[in-house]
């Protein structure tokens, strides 16, 4: 499966065994969609969030994206998520109370800008 056509050097780095891997799989165990969770310092740095194209619109993102904020707020000493959105899915994390921060730049040959949210636990 080759997604974006992103190549293979650009998506495995010197973070990957060190990093938390979410998957989200069907009531198969076929994974639907990923991403890659670092905390550094004080954030959570959300990477490499994907869904399969025919999963997309089912809420697999969304549900990615719950279990890494829920998990963030748990953890107690994270102050903010930050990603790195692609521009069509801004309005995606917007929806999820990430907001764009800085100027767009290119990742992979694909136009990015970054996001954060702030870790308020909720109660």
């Amino acid at each position: 499966m080759k997604g974006q056509n992103v190549p293979l050097a650009l998506e495995r780095d010197e973070h990957d065994d060190s990093a938390t891997h979410i998957l989200a799989q069907d009531e198969n165990g076929r994974v639907l969609g990923t991403a890659r969770l670092r905390y550094l310092e004080d954030t959570a740095k959300i990477e490499r969030v994907a869904v399969l194209e025919e999963a997309r619109g089912k809420g697999v993102g969304r549900g990615i994206m719950a279990f890494i904020i829920e998990n963030a707020a748990e953890k107690g000493d994270i102050a903010k998520l930050k990603l790195g959105s692609q521009t069509h899915a801004i309005p995606f994390y917007a929806a999820l109370g990430f907001e764009t921060v800085g100027e767009e730049y290119m990742d992979a040959g694909i136009p990015h800008r970054d996001m954060v949210k702030d870790n308020k636990v909720k109660g």
